[in-house]
């Protein structure tokens, strides 16, 4: 009677797990398809397609928006929780500035560089032409009391982003890395939506 009855119930651990990919943050979603790949490696080559799939709808034309907005997102409230003496020194306006808007940039620079390593070449170089554009609006200051403060950050972080897009790696296909590609930006990108950055167009280091 008791295997009976014991056999009646539910799984317990079943019935609390029920649903609970819907609320895994994306780090824990991460490492539950490793381990599910791990287990079914033949799933790898659907995850991947899926996967490929996903980054390629990722539309970038809005980045110089997202760009402007996370630059100028900052006052003189998130300068002064920067700047100024510190147990570790004396920080200066400009320094402080330039740390809040290189770390409000730095995630569209990283998702660029992800898209590169991954071989989407065509998007990256969506993601790089968007990330100059939005730079560009942004280099007269906007009055903007975290810019004025480093004047120089829009051509510089362009120039950096660039650097960052024309000499990363590409994807690696088995252990041979695929041949590097000479990139190098419009000309008629440039002029027509940068005028004032032809420097853009003369050849790095």
């Amino acid at each position: 009677m008791a295997k009976k009855n014991a056999e009646s119930k539910p799984d317990r651990k079943e019935e609390s797990c029920a649903n609970v990919l819907d609320k895994l943050d994306s780090a824990e979603a991460a490492s539950a398809l490793g381990k599910l790949l791990d287990r079914h490696s033949e799933l790898r080559s659907e995850a991947e397609a899926i996967a490929c799939d996903m980054l390629t709808e990722i539309s970038p034309d809005s980045v110089a928006d997202e760009i402007e907005e996370a630059l100028l997102q900052f006052d003189y409230d998130d300068l002064n929780g920067r700047a100024g003496s510190h147990s570790w020194g004396y920080v200066e306006p400009s320094e402080a500035a330039g740390e809040l808007l290189e770390e409000a940039l730095e995630p569209f620079v990283n998702d660029m560089k992800r898209h590169l390593e991954m071989g989407l070449e065509d998007q990256a170089s969506q993601f790089c032409r968007r990330i100059l554009l939005g730079l560009y609006r942004l280099r007269d200051g906007r009055e903007n009391d975290i810019l004025n403060w480093v004047p120089d950050f829009p051509g510089e972080a362009a120039a950096n982003a660039l650097k960052v897009w024309s000499g990363t790696g590409g994807a690696e296909r088995g252990s041979a890395r695929v041949k590097k590609i000479r990139r190098r930006l419009s000309p008629d990108f440039v002029r027509g939506h940068l005028p004032d950055w032809d420097w853009l167009l003369k050849p790095g280091p």
